[in-house]
């Protein structure tokens, strides 16, 4: 990494000893983290360096948000607070926090079981519902990320730690990474379209009884309507001419062009589904997959890395987090371990069957029109997310393929 942490003026900050050794955790894509040993402990050091999510006002609020949640018993973790009683550190123009390093383990779906499975929907569920209770009215962002980005739920970011004694009742190490998108009652999804099979030349049919929304609204979050087609159109064709103009040709070559062709082909068979503007909204962590999950004694740890933490239609990141979670590497999913989270998790969060089934249309469709792993490789030169592309681009197409299977574990 090219930019190395001011040590010195950061612990005597947080009053941590003198540095032993600092190591840098290379998992994340958005921030940069650090393995730091002192004289007084082990820790990690996140620098956070994405300029999305580096203010500091927001990052400050991230973390009493996390404070808040470990107080309701919910396993996330906080960091520590300087000697002023600060959590976020700013030197030199660049925001930092300082965490326990505490060992763990991360787990993706395969490794699983479906009993655990069903936890982990019932622990999101749970942090939809305590972030009700612990975050303002006021919307904290965008719906959805702009065009082009990183899905919330697949976005890389950094190295989390675990929370001030006594917080928790057990801890994992706060390492995280991931690739690239939700007390009273939790707000619905409201009266959408109920997703089903939808074979070319029939319209997707409407739930009536679907609810409408319970709660209330969140000022200024406005849900963003599905991806233009039109726009997706163009920008296939622009991704194919950077592909054609790569030499030599490679094996990533020749498998984003073929993803290009086939998605342009299924987008035009299904160009008449895009989804109507999503539902009502809630605070959500943003960007929840398994390298921000930390396990311990095969049972959740801690939750990290909240710099996506934002509103959005709910019921969409629990469909986005599954995508993540239970791919498995020949782009299809796991669909009985899907059921058991998608059960669990409508029960904690208080979602409908026609919420979750509105949700996985929404969020398939943006999965058609989704190229951020392209964008990287062939705008910015950035090959990191290149291993998750065989997979990703796999997906959607088995998703368009067995689209009733997938809706009806969701929602069954």
């Amino acid at each position: 990494m090219s930019h190395a942490p001011p040590l010195g003026a950061l612990l005597r900050q947080y009053a941590a000893g003198s540095a032993l050794t600092c190591d840098p955790v290379d998992q994340g894509l958005l921030n940069r983290g650090y393995r730091l040993r002192t004289t007084r402990g082990r820790y990690f050091l996140k620098h956070h360096f994405d300029p999305e999510t580096a203010d500091p006002a927001a990052i400050a609020r991230q973390h009493r948000a996390t404070q808040r949640l470990a107080d309701l018993g919910v396993p996330v973790a906080p960091p520590l607070a300087g000697t002023d009683g600060r959590t976020v550190a700013v030197v030199g123009g660049h925001a930092y926090a300082l965490h326990p390093w505490i060992d763990g383990r991360h787990r993706h779906g395969g490794q699983l079981t479906t009993e655990q499975c069903a936890r982990l929907g019932a622990l999101l569920g749970v942090v939809h519902a305590s972030l009700e209770q612990v975050m303002p009215v006021q919307a904290g962002g965008p719906a959805r990320p702009p065009a082009g980005a990183p899905p919330r739920a697949g976005a890389l970011a950094s190295a989390g730690a675990v929370p001030s004694a006594g917080a928790l009742p057990s801890a994992g190490a706060l390492s995280s990474a991931g690739a690239p998108p939700r007390a009273g009652a939790p707000p619905r999804a409201g009266a959408l379209p109920l997703a089903r099979a939808i074979p070319s030349g029939e319209a997707a049919p409407v739930d009536e009884a679907a609810p409408a929304c319970d709660a209330a609204p969140v000022d200024g979050a406005v849900p963003a309507d599905g991806a233009d087609p039109v726009d997706t159109f163009a920008l296939i064709d622009h991704l194919l001419a950077r592909v054609r103009r790569h030499r030599p040709p490679d094996s990533f070559d020749e498998l984003a062009r073929h993803r290009l062709l086939e998605r342009r082909v299924l987008l035009e068979r299904h160009a008449d589904r895009r989804p109507p503007r999503g539902g009502c909204v809630g605070w959500v962590h943003g960007d929840f997959h398994p390298f921000n999950l930390l396990y311990r004694d095969g049972e959740p740890a801690a939750i990290v890395d909240w710099d996506r933490l934002g509103v959005q239609p709910r019921a969409e990141e629990a469909v986005r987090a599954a995508m993540i979670f239970f791919v498995r590497p020949v782009g299809t999913l796991d669909l009985t371990k899907v059921r058991a989270y998608a059960r669990a998790y409508r029960r904690t969060a208080g979602a409908t069957p026609s919420e979750l089934a509105a949700a996985v249309h929404r969020v398939w469709w943006e999965r058609l029109n989704d190229f951020w792993i392209l964008r990287w490789h062939y705008e910015r030169g950035d090959t990191r997310a290149d291993p998750q592309f065989p997979a990703a681009s796999a997906l959607a197409v088995w998703w368009t393929r067995e689209y009733e299977p997938v809706c009806e574990a969701f929602t069954g």
